[in-house]
């Protein structure tokens, strides 16, 4: 009898803009090559005193700009920093809603802090028997997507071949979108619901039955002390979006303006949902704009979920929550490593593959809650670029590795195992383009959210140590209000604009 045993999945680590000089890109090549210029003409002259100096100073510039420190270079750790100390000295990265300061707002339009003032959220038409879709325009990148929460069970009982049969129904669903006009990007995003027991303990107390048997009475109560706390429940979001200029025609003939655009992503989003249940989901729900501003304000603020829960249960709710209260009340300017909203502080990280490839579902152990009232929250978002993009893009990358090969070779320098690994790897990749495959850019990240009194920093050396043996977490320090919305936001943001390279 043979064993079976997980596939894994390597090359998942490859950079997106990878130096072609010595690990260098073209700019810093220059930058170095001009900052050496004064000092070897300072040594044609004899003047070796002057060479010393100007060695000293224009090797420490070249330092800045050469030598990475936890992912940036040293003199955009500089110019970060100096951006981060304007903010907070000019009360920019200071943020309070207009309700809280009094002053009028219109419920039907979101009030947001930093990189989400960018974000609009216009309803589109009726969809289907779901009623209107609520539509995200991210006027920064020019794109529109839409957002479903769906109820999933999750993949850690599932044996090796169910989740290589969920891994293969994802690759199908990606090669999908990358053979469709309207969309090219989808996000999922997982976020565990905090909960300290006292929600399990008001159901408990108004469903127990006064005449059950004294063992079943024990055995409830032993599971509740073994499994209770880290037993936690999950909310799944998929996020699909496209770009402006691949939603422009449909949209003009379908009539123009957000109902076109509405009407060209419906399209879409209808043939997604039995991929999606493929995948697992029992069931998928396009958010109107009253379950997307509950999304955006659960995500601020954890605990308004089991106000927003209680008021659904006794009816009083509504239509549902307006789009002017889906932000935080107030959100002082952002530390350096942590970013505090709402009572909550939050710590944001982007989660790099391991060299030697991973395994499907190996995300899992970052969604383990450690202490009753913690959140974590894990993101992927994906690219599925078009065949003539994904084409370009392994003709520039074994083009690039071609040329770093021949030229360590042309000057007597040994070919490293991992150059060898790069160049199979390019050319593995350029025969799967050639057979029909897609590129898919993609970045992970992942956040713990606590509340405010506690101490947030041994909240994320715990997730820190669930990632460690299995994958690299960076801290995006200076950045952590922007990386929130990466990580726990189910708005689509996740991927910077294409410039040619792969991830």
């Amino acid at each position: 009898m043979t064993s079976s045993a997980p596939r894994i999945y390597r090359g998942l680590n490859r950079r997106e803009h990878v130096g072609w000089i010595m690990g260098l890109t073209p700019l810093q090549v220059m930058l170095c090559i001009a900052l050496a210029l004064p000092v070897l003409w300072t040594v044609s002259d004899g003047r070796f005193g002057e060479a010393a100096i100007l060695l000293l100073i224009c090797g420490f510039i070249a330092a800045l700009v050469v030598v990475p420190v936890r992912g940036r270079p040293a003199f955009r750790w500089f110019w970060h920093l100096v951006l981060y100390q304007i903010g907070v000295l000019t009360g920019w990265s200071r943020w309070q809603s207009k309700a809280a300061a009094g002053v009028p707002v219109d419920p039907g339009e979101p009030d947001l802090p930093g990189v989400l003032q960018r974000v609009s959220f216009p309803d589109g038409p009726q969809f289907r028997d779901q009623g209107r879709v609520c539509l995200i325009h991210d006027t920064g990148d020019d794109r529109w997507g839409a957002t479903a929460r769906l109820t999933h069970s999750g993949v850690g009982m599932l044996s090796y071949e169910q989740c290589e049969r969920l891994a293969s129904r994802l690759g199908n669903l990606l090669l999908s979108l990358g053979h469709r006009e309207v969309i090219d990007r989808m996000s999922l995003l997982v976020r565990t619901v905090p909960d300290d027991g006292t929600e399990y303990e008001v159901w408990r107390g108004s469903h127990e039955v006064p005449e059950a048997p004294r063992l079943a009475r024990q055995a409830t109560n032993e599971l509740d002390r073994t499994i209770g706390n880290v037993s936690v429940r999950h909310e799944l979001f998929v996020t699909v979006s496209g770009p402006e200029d691949s939603l422009r025609k449909p949209a003009v003939a379908a009539g123009g303006g957000v109902a076109g655009r509405a009407h060209a992503l419906y399209r879409v989003l209808d043939g997604l949902e039995d991929p999606l249940k493929a995948l697992g989901a029992q069931t998928v729900e396009w958010l109107d704009g009253a379950g997307m501003a509950e999304a955006l304000r659960t995500g601020f603020n954890p605990a308004a979920r089991a106000v927003l829960a209680s008021a659904h249960e006794r009816g009083v709710a509504g239509h549902g929550l307006e789009k002017a209260a889906a932000g935080p009340t107030e959100a002082p300017s952002p530390a350096p490593r942590a970013y505090t909203h709402d009572g909550f502080a939050t710590v944001s990280y982007t989660v790099l593959m391991p060299e030697a490839g991973t395994v499907f579902g190996s995300l899992g152990p970052l969604l383990a809650v450690r202490t009753a009232g913690e959140r974590r929250t894990l993101a992927i978002h994906y690219e599925v670029l078009d065949a003539r993009r994904a084409h370009r893009a392994v003709q520039g990358n074994r083009f690039r590795v071609n040329v770093t090969t021949d030229w360590k070779r042309s000057k007597g320098f040994n070919t490293t195992a991992r150059d060898e690994r790069e160049a199979s790897g390019a050319r593995a990749q350029e025969r799967a383009v050639a057979a029909g495959h897609s590129v898919v850019r993609f970045a992970v990240a992942a956040s713990v959210t606590v509340p405010r009194t506690w101490n947030i920093e041994d909240h994320a050396a715990r997730l820190e140590n669930d990632a460690s043996g299995r994958f690299r977490l960076l801290r995006l320090d200076l950045a952590q209000d922007s990386t929130f919305v990466v990580a726990v936001l189910p708005v689509g943001i996740g991927l910077p604009r294409h410039r040619g390279g792969l991830l």
